[in-house]
């Protein structure tokens, strides 16, 4: 499955700011902050992740509704279910 990027922005942008929490992550841990603030923040990075992933899986599942011109469906659901699993 193919999926366009304008599709996905809103993903990108997601990550964007994981990858900037990831980098304040790093900063916490060099400047030996609290345990529970780092894995506060690890937390939420790990969460912003998920989301992303999800939907990436969703946009794909909207395209497995849709048929392509020899009336086959665009994705494999199988493989749909096991990228949904993988996150769970």
């Amino acid at each position: 499955m193919q999926v366009q990027a304008k599709e996905l922005s809103d993903v990108v942008s997601r990550l964007r700011r994981v990858e900037g929490q990831i980098s304040g992550i790093i900063r916490m841990i060099e400047d030996g902050r609290e345990c529970k603030d780092v894995v506060t923040q690890l937390a939420a990075a790990a969460r912003a992740l998920d989301k992303a992933g999800f939907k990436i899986i969703a946009t794909g599942l909207r395209h497995c509704m849709t048929e392509n011109d020899e009336g086959e469906r665009a994705v494999d659901v199988a493989e749909m279910e096991r990228l949904f699993l993988s996150l769970a």
